[in-house]
């Protein structure tokens, strides 16, 4: 069983930044791809962005310039800095990783507010 455990989220004024960590751990095949996604309330769970084994991303055109998604392999870990916060990322945000099996896994969830 593989677990994934987010941290990194909380509140922060608009046009902050926050940096958001994804750790996995637990009987781990190659992760393929590892991924952020977010939900708002009342909206559908949404990608945010990818990055493949071959280290290719891509993201979201409402994050595109702003966020950045990373991935450190030695750690099963996946990251995920955000600039230029404003109140439409405001959501639970979701780490995601694919095996080579094409098993995907899910982590619990962090919120970010982003709020004066």
């Amino acid at each position: 069983q593989v677990h994934l455990v987010e941290s990194g989220g909380g509140l922060v004024q608009p046009g902050g930044s926050l940096r958001l960590s994804c750790a996995a751990s637990g009987t781990i095949f190659s992760f393929i791809a590892m991924s952020w996604y977010r939900q708002a309330p009342g909206k559908q769970r949404e990608l945010v962005a990818n990055i493949f084994s071959s280290d290719a991303t891509n993201y979201a055109d409402s994050v595109k310039g702003r966020f950045t998604i990373s991935r450190d392999n030695a750690k099963n870990a996946v990251y995920l800095q955000m600039n230029s916060l404003n109140s439409e990322d405001t959501a639970v945000y979701y780490c995601s990783a694919r095996d080579v099996r094409l098993v995907t896994y899910w982590g619990q969830g962090t919120q970010v507010t982003v709020s004066s």
